[in-house]
């Protein structure tokens, strides 16, 4: 019983840990419509940048 016990634990403890481990954002986001657009480089004096294009540009915000 106690080795049964044990390893009840073991399992939880495992999967506990294994949700720290899941990736929820994407590498890249969707760029291209209201207000975005992606521009090569650093964006613009005047722009607030998003993240990364899918070409690898960055992504900027008209303000």
């Amino acid at each position: 019983m106690k080795i049964l016990s044990f390893l009840f634990v073991l399992l939880l403890v495992m999967f506990h840990g294994a949700t720290g481990f899941v990736k929820t954002s994407r590498p890249f986001i969707r760029c291209g419509y209201r207000g975005t657009f992606c521009f090569p480089g650093v964006c613009p004096r005047g722009n607030t940048y998003l993240g990364i294009c899918r070409s690898g540009q960055s992504c900027c915000k008209w303000l």
